[in-house]
């Protein structure tokens, strides 16, 4: 098995959700550091952290996979 298949078995967050999750971390991080909304901001961490790696434990937990090259997961 070559070594961009391995990577690419691990991903299981696809292009537009991965944008949307970088998009929305970012924004709930800058939100909660402008004071506009509480502390719970800080949370835009975890959809950052999930679309830069491009994988959702919880994702991986309920059996979900929005990446295109996902022929594991059924």
């Amino acid at each position: 098995m070559s070594l961009s298949k391995m990577h690419a078995q691990r991903y299981n967050v696809g292009h537009l959700d991965r944008l949307l999750r970088i998009l929305v971390g970012i924004d709930l991080m800058g939100l909660a550091d402008m004071h506009w909304i509480d502390f719970w901001g800080w949370v835009g961490v975890i959809p950052l952290l999930t679309g830069i790696l491009r994988y959702c434990p919880l994702y991986a937990l309920l059996h979900i996979n929005t990446y295109r090259d996902a022929g594991y997961v059924k």
